[in-house]
């Protein structure tokens, strides 16, 4: 299954930027990010067997254990492609979140697109992690 980061702003050459490489690079999942201008332009098509998350302040807070089981499932029924998309500035409108299948949030406070990002490379390496059987110490 490939874990697609599709993401407005440009994170250019930052310290998040380096945070999201050190965990992509960790990711033993197929991955890709992909960048958006802040305003316009079209989300990448996406194709038969796609699960859409958002990250969203009106999402859900999953713990790490609950967001590696959430991957796990949509891995083992066959999803191609796991999307996670990260708004710019003024977030998603209802529109944009009714299609999504899950919103996710971390924690109730607002995060700049590039923490958001770097967040999510670190939660994806983690349930990668959980799944590969590593121990997980907040496990219990």
């Amino acid at each position: 299954m490939l874990l697609h980061i599709i993401a407005r702003g440009k994170i250019g050459r930052s310290p998040e930027a380096e945070l999201v490489d050190r965990y992509v690079k960790r990711l033993t999942m197929p991955h890709r990010i992909t960048e958006m201008p802040d305003r316009g332009g079209k989300l990448p098509p996406a194709g038969p067997g796609t699960v859409t998350v958002m990250l969203d302040e009106k999402g859900r807070q999953l713990s790490s254990m609950d967001f590696a089981r959430r991957i796990e499932g949509w891995r083992d029924a066959g999803t191609r492609e796991c999307r996670f998309l990260i708004g710019a500035a003024d977030g998603f409108d209802d529109a944009e979140r009714a299609n999504a299948d899950l919103l996710i949030a971390f924690g109730a406070m607002t995060w700049p697109h590039m923490m958001a990002r770097a967040m999510l490379a670190e939660q994806l390496w983690r349930a990668c992690s959980i799944l590969a059987g590593h121990p997980y110490h907040r496990e219990g």
